[in-house]
């Protein structure tokens, strides 16, 4: 790279890239590259990523987004599954930014087995996560990274929409529950379809989460939460007095504890906050 020349990749650069690694994006890992260096920027200064943030970052790829990361965190560690493309991303990074390159570490590995990281603890979690594993990635990575205070996360705008909905909303689900069980959540922005390549044939959306500064006041443990929101939208449509029968064991059982939680029994999944699941599952019938 010529002195002087912007570190960040553009689109010529990563066709290049791609075509000297043999690279094809798969629509099996979901494999949709960022072209634009604007976006980059933007999803870091969204990010807020400082200069004293420890990121990790979930799908680098080709190093778009790893490149603008480590121009302004202390610390960039990046997991990737892919074979071709982990082995390629430390020299794109000693080659575009040779005085960044200590602060760089790689993971080689699927990030659902990931439950430790190499150097400091990270603070944030920024990425493109592939479409079809977004929300089990996330949800594990805040699970198993505690220290993550700030995260940012680019994924299908429908994905996003879920994440993000409040209790009432049509979308409001499973991920919108247990995504908020960790942190606030909110939409950070849209982003349209010609800053990838392959161009996807669906926006996508930006999704903050900020870390509850207190965990969430309850004496049952996540994965009772958890067993509790997963029965509630197994069957969405059925009151929770149905759908948690077979939790409980029988819907009189399901009753109880609802009424003991302070949730009525005709009321549906869609309606309740993380917290009233919590009173719920404080509930949990003994085995």
């Amino acid at each position: 790279m010529s002195p002087g020349q912007d570190a960040l990749l553009g689109p010529s650069d990563i066709r290049e890239l791609a075509k000297a690694l043999g690279v094809r994006p798969t629509k099996q890992r979901g494999q949709n590259f960022v072209i634009d260096a604007n976006t980059v920027r933007r999803i870091i200064r969204t990010a807020d990523v400082r200069d004293d943030d420890v990121v990790v970052e979930v799908g680098p790829g080709l190093g778009s987004l790893t490149l603008g990361l480590l121009e302004t965190a202390r610390h960039v560690t990046a997991v990737e599954i892919d074979d071709t493309l982990a082995a390629a991303l430390p020299a794109t990074v000693n080659a575009r930014l040779p005085e960044r390159a200590q602060n760089f570490a790689l993971v080689h590995s699927d990030a659902l087995r990931v439950t430790e990281l190499p150097g400091p603890e990270p603070t944030t979690l920024v990425a493109n996560l592939p479409y079809n594993v977004a929300v089990p990635v996330l949800l594990h990575m805040l699970e198993h990274f505690p220290t993550i205070e700030r995260t940012l996360v680019m994924v299908q705008a429908e994905v996003a929409d879920r994440l993000a909905a409040a209790p009432g909303s049509k979308v409001y689900g499973v991920p919108s529950v247990k995504a908020n069980w960790y942190a606030e959540v909110k939409r950070a922005g849209a982003i349209g379809r010609n800053v990838f390549w392959p161009a996807p044939n669906v926006d996508s959306g930006l999704v903050s989460l900020v870390r509850r500064a207190e965990p969430l006041a309850t004496k049952a443990t996540r994965q009772q939460v958890f067993a509790v929101v997963d029965a509630a939208f197994a069957q969405r449509r059925k009151t929770l007095r149905a759908a948690l029968s077979g939790w409980a064991g029988s819907g009189a059982a399901a009753e109880a504890a609802l009424v003991a939680a302070g949730v009525s029994p005709q009321a549906r999944g869609e309606s309740l906050t993380v917290e009233e699941f919590a009173a719920i599952a404080e509930h949990t019938p003994a085995r």
